[in-house]
């Protein structure tokens, strides 16, 4: 929905995967600001806008040139997306723990070490008595699982992938 959002905002398309990567870093740095009670949307694109408009000062992007009407409208539509269920940060959290609980044991356990504890592959590797490889091999497969099962419940586009 943010690259959409973001290519609705700019001339230039090839933009909008640089502006979606720059939101996403405000957007970490910000969420403590966030609140999280509320639609995530709403202050994703918020934040989206300001970006967009910061590059458009430095002369970096150029905004498309909306009239109000058009502007107008098409924040109404993302206003209706936002209403769909899922759309709160609570909700979405809620959805990432019940795909993780879903994993396989292994696959829990690795992604728990490396996104929870913050340890390395190497370090997984090691304290598992794993080969570095097979330790990389068994986070792609929790991760595609992960995505596969959020996918399942709406939350998460294949061309979401490609920001990774």
């Amino acid at each position: 929905m943010l690259t959409a959002y973001l290519g609705s905002l700019l001339v230039d398309k090839k933009s909008v995967d640089d502006l979606f990567q720059q939101v996403m870093i405000v957007a970490w740095r910000r969420l403590d600001d966030c609140d999280l009670s509320k639609p995530f949307g709403p202050w994703l694109r918020g934040i989206a806008s300001r970006v967009v408009m910061a590059e458009h000062r430095r002369g970096q992007k150029v905004p498309q040139l909306l009239s109000d009407e058009v502007r107008l409208a098409i924040s109404e539509q993302f206003e209706n997306i936002d209403a769909n269920p899922g759309d709160t940060w609570e909700q979405r959290a809620a959805a990432v723990r019940e795909c993780i609980d879903a994993l396989p044991v292994d696959g829990k356990k690795v992604v728990s070490q490396r996104y929870f504890d913050g340890q390395s592959a190497r370090e997984i590797a090691a304290s598992s008595e794993l080969q570095i490889g097979a330790c990389k091999k068994r986070l792609q497969r929790a991760r595609g699982q992960l995505v596969q099962c959020l996918q399942s419940r709406g939350l998460l586009l294949s061309e979401v992938l490609s920001h990774e």
